[in-house]
């Protein structure tokens, strides 16, 4: 059998009270999506930021 090789797929993380694309990173597919607390440029504070694919 062969094996499934997941190749990382580039997601982005959007703040979750501008709707702003301010980061993005490289992640294997699968498991939770990420929620992190980031600073948001516009707003020049940490908010927290949710995955999402483009």
């Amino acid at each position: 059998m062969a094996k499934k090789n997941k190749k990382a797929e580039t997601v982005f993380l959007v703040c979750e009270e501008t709707g702003d694309y301010n980061y993005s990173l490289r992640r294997k597919p699968g498991g939770e999506k990420l929620r992190l607390k980031k600073y948001c440029p516009r707003l020049r504070k940490h908010t927290v930021h949710a995955e999402k694919k483009k």
